[in-house]
Order: C-alpha cells, then structure tokens, then sequence
C-alpha cells in the first residue's frame, strides 16, 4: 500500500482499492493503485532485491522483497499482475 500511496502522489486521479475474495480453500487479496502503473520491462525485476524505481534516497528496493517473503511464509504468493491502468499487485493465503 506505501508502494501505490508513492506512486499516485503525481496522479491526478489518487484511487486505491483493496479487495479480498474466497477461492476454494484460498483467499486472495487484491491491492490496486490509479497511478502510472509498471512497465512491462520491469515487471520481471520487482521482487529483485535493491530493485526500485524510485529516486536515489527514496527507496532501498527492499519492501516488495520483504513483503514477498512473509506471504510465502504463511504458504502464499505474492504476484504483480498486469493491468491496463496503474498498478495492481496480490497475494493469496490459505483460509484459516
């Protein structure tokens, strides 16, 4: 969520939508942002460690890593996913 609250800080629009949906014996949760969204060319190297995109001193690379880690600790996968406008990542858990 610091991630898309970055990323619309020049967006015109600032929209950020969180959805939770139940599938089988899986829950998936749904972070999506209105702001300039992700290259594809860049996509491939988000959950690089020290990978960022943004300015020296704002960011050390390490958020989308670290968040990756705890979801798949809890038996889950963090993904960004493509999308036609902004940004929209999610992550699935089992259903307790």
């Amino acid at each position: 969520m610091a991630n898309a609250i970055d990323a619309m800080r020049t967006s015109e629009s600032r929209l950020l939508t969180i959805s939770a949906s139940a599938l089988a014996d899986r829950v998936v949760v749904r972070v999506r942002d209105s702001g300039p969204g992700i290259p594809l060319a860049l996509s491939e190297r988000l959950f690089e460690p020290f990978f960022t995109t943004k300015a020296p001193g704002e960011g050390l690379g390490l958020g989308l890593v670290i968040s990756s880690h705890i979801v798949r600790e809890f038996g889950g996968t963090l993904r960004s996913v493509p999308s036609a406008n902004g940004a929209m990542f999610e992550f699935d858990v089992a259903r307790g």
